[in-house]
């Protein structure tokens, strides 16, 4: 499918969202969350304050914006097709490595958990609009699979979060909470092989798609 090619006045605003998102995630860092106005971001990111309250007219649209794209997976491919276990969880945990490597998923996590004890609401935007339509997918991609017979899984909320969790427990958790802590693309690889491996071995049903050695 070919993708609509933005003209400049689109790019423009795009180029502007991003310094603002960028922006306001180095303050919200900084001056925590209430500490920062729009004003001052709107000031270190370089716009006037009509386009950045063009785009975002609260704080809290500003930071969902923020959740929203540290979530997003570029492509925003769907979950793979059912039928290769394999193959598709391979796909899906790639994706995830990938995300939770990015410095801006730090950074979300850093904000929301210093604000919890005041802005209780950070963390709800973070779980509904950026964990949970990911975790989501993944659940969506299981059943799938379930209903087509190459998993047997009878608990597909328990199974997502024990895929997902086995690859934020080695590439995210460590990140955020261990100076220096640093996971080569080659070990993120590695660690998403073995939550598949470990799945596959778990669920996969005997035929196409089941785990082998290879």
């Amino acid at each position: 499918m070919s993708k609509v090619v933005p003209t400049y006045h689109q790019r423009v605003a795009q180029e502007k969202r991003a310094m603002i998102v960028t922006a306001a995630t180095a303050l919200f860092l900084e001056l925590g969350y209430d500490g920062t106005s729009l004003a001052r971001i709107a000031e270190n990111s370089g716009v006037s304050r009509a386009t950045l309250f063009k785009q975002f007219p609260s704080k809290a649209a500003l930071f969902d914006a923020i959740v929203t794209e540290s979530w997003s997976t570029g492509d925003e491919e769907d979950p793979p097709p059912a039928g290769n276990v394999v193959d598709g969880l391979s796909a899906i945990g790639r994706r995830y490595g990938e995300l939770l490597s990015r410095p801006q998923m730090t950074d979300l996590f850093r904000i929301v958990i210093a604000e919890l004890p005041r802005f209780p609401e950070l963390a709800h935007a973070q779980f509904s609009h950026g964990k949970m339509p990911y975790f989501e997918s993944v659940r969506g991609y299981l059943l799938a699979e379930h209903e087509a017979g190459t998993v047997r899984v009878e608990d597909v909320d328990l199974a997502a979060t024990q895929f997902l969790g086995m690859i934020s427990n080695y590439v995210f958790w460590p990140t955020l909470l261990v100076p220096g802590w640093e996971v080569s693309t080659e070990r993120v690889a590695q660690v998403v092989d073995e939550a598949v491996r470990t799945t596959t071995a778990r669920y996969a049903a005997t035929g196409p798609g089941a785990y082998t050695d290879r």
